[in-house]
């Protein structure tokens, strides 16, 4: 099987690569169009800021790439919200695999909210497990037809979202233990 890994310059593509390895999987780092393209599952992973990271999503052409893949692929925190429509950071278009504006936790809020939280299921039978997982962000997705799992803080938010191939979790699995790694290794198997 061959995974691939979106390495565009947004974080924490290491992290990810090493909770793959202690699955058993191996994971290729490339931002080359046809190497992510021919992959069997792609991981889209990201920490940082939404503007910069689109920014280097077009200038390699993976804007445009990525909506169009038609394997399974997991979309990692800013990956999420990159696979949405708009978001509020930096009032920045996005991907639109899913139709949803990333919104700003209200400014009464502690922000990011950042460690652990728990989540629901809102789909049996799906790759995602409720469970304890690690967060660490200051933008959400509201839940919505797609939200798979919901968290709480102060408001339900989407903590996972499916739509087709696309799969898309808010919080980080490589950081996230036994749940994390179960996830992990649930999308390795589709």
């Amino acid at each position: 099987m061959k995974v691939v890994i979106i390495d565009y310059g947004a974080g924490n593509t290491r992290s990810v690569s090493m909770a793959l390895e202690r699955l058993g999987a191996e994971a290729i780092l490339s931002s080359d169009v046809a190497e992510i393209s021919s992959a069997d599952k792609v991981i889209f992973p990201g920490v940082g800021h939404a503007r910069p990271a689109m920014q280097a999503l077009r200038q390699r052409g993976l804007d445009i790439a990525i909506p169009q893949l038609k394997q399974p692929l997991l979309g990692i925190c800013l990956g999420m919200q990159l696979l949405c429509a708009h978001t509020d950071e930096g009032d920045t278009p996005c991907l639109g695999v899913f139709d949803q504006r990333v919104r700003l936790f209200p400014p009464d809020l502690k922000v990011p909210h950042m460690g652990w939280n728990t989540t629901i299921a809102l789909r049996a039978g799906d790759v995602f497990p409720s469970g304890w997982y690690y967060f660490v962000h200051s933008y959400y997705v509201p839940a919505n037809a797609d939200t798979a799992l919901t968290c709480h803080y102060i408001h339900d938010f989407s903590a996972a979202m499916r739509r087709n191939n696309f799969y898309a979790v808010q919080f980080h699995p490589e950081k996230s233990g036994t749940a994390g790694e179960l996830l992990l290794s649930q999308f390795l198997k589709l």
